[in-house]
């Protein structure tokens, strides 16, 4: 491999590891003072502070904030430091283990790449652990959203018998499942330290990443402005999502076998390779000893790679 030995690449792999890892570390001691430092000035401004202007929508655009240089790198791996306590697992734990495959597939390619392991290794460790972040967000996002209608109405019924709205909303902090419990909880919390009642639901909002969740701070906003009961829009917007939740529902099951056609398409090479790798050997063995072979398994690998994302677009892009 042009003079350099597995041995190497494993040091070098580690080296990486060892950099992003302490790189995440400070990135989130650097968010924690910095949350402290803005609780800190918030309780001591707070008796001084004006009377601000209420913003209605929900779907402003958020001021750029200047981050450390530390929570920017880690922002490439795909982390969001400021929802990392909202993952499954710990956050750390993901690059490490991104890491450790994509160094295992460095070591078993590098005789086909030659001096491209190394970069292609850090490009598909990003890319993995890219990808692993925004599958758990979007797995929170989406049991968000279907327990979102199950809790505007049970707004919806305690404003109906009297109930003001922040208690309603307490009752869904205590009731509600995972993760829309801990949501308004937190939101909750903040209220209690002196937070307003729209920068909370703005926050809401902007941690669940869901368009829904900032029509209902929007509707909240205006009906604690303006006074007046939000029942009707509130039931409107829990219809509206039942139905979208069931139109997405139809649609996955519409695309079903187009979905089942390119999981299959996407695994047969994969699996023909290692079929060929324990029958034939000497045959699949070219692949990584000749230099013929090695630009056929690029090639190959690129096509593959290159049909499954257009495959996932056009899938996505149906359903959406």
């Amino acid at each position: 491999m042009g003079g350099v030995s597995p041995m190497v690449l494993l040091v070098l792999s580690g080296l990486w590891l060892l950099a992003m890892s302490a790189t995440g570390l400070l990135a989130e001691r650097t968010h924690k003072r910095s949350r402290k430092r803005d609780a800190r000035l918030a309780a001591v401004a707070q008796p001084h502070r004006p009377a601000p202007h209420v913003e209605l929508s929900a779907f402003r655009r958020q001021q750029r904030v200047r981050r450390p240089l530390a929570v920017s790198a880690v922002g490439l791996l795909g982390v969001d430091m400021a929802g990392a306590a909202l993952y499954p697992v710990p956050w750390w734990m993901v690059p490490i283990g991104a890491f450790i495959a994509a160094g295992a597939f460095m070591v078993m390619t590098e005789q086909a790449l030659g001096l491209l392991a190394i970069p292609v290794m850090i490009a598909g460790g990003i890319c993995l652990c890219r990808a692993t972040f925004g599958w758990m967000m979007e797995r929170r996002q989406g049991r968000q959203l279907r327990q979102f209608p199950d809790v505007l109405s049970t707004i919806v019924r305690s404003v109906s018998v009297g109930i003001p709205v922040l208690e309603a909303m307490r009752g869904v902090a205590r009731e509600a499942p995972e993760p829309t419990g801990s949501e308004f909880s937190r939101m909750l919390e903040q209220l209690s330290i002196g937070v307003s009642l729209e920068d909370g639901l703005r926050e809401l909002a902007a941690r669940s990443g869901l368009p829904e969740y900032r029509f209902f701070a929007t509707a909240l906003a205006l009906q604690a402005q303006t006074g007046g009961s939000p029942r009707a829009t509130l039931e409107g917007l829990a219809d509206v999502i039942r139905r979208r939740l069931a139109l997405k529902a139809r649609g996955y099951a519409l695309a079903s076998e187009a979905r089942a056609s390119a999981a299959v398409l996407a695994v047969l090479p994969l699996v023909l390779g290692l079929m060929l790798w324990l029958t034939n050997r000497a045959y699949i063995r070219l692949l990584f000893s000749d230099p013929a072979g090695h630009a056929i398994l690029v090639l190959a690998a690129g096509s593959l790679t290159m049909g499954i994302l257009m495959m996932r677009a056009i899938i996505r892009r149906t359903l959406t």
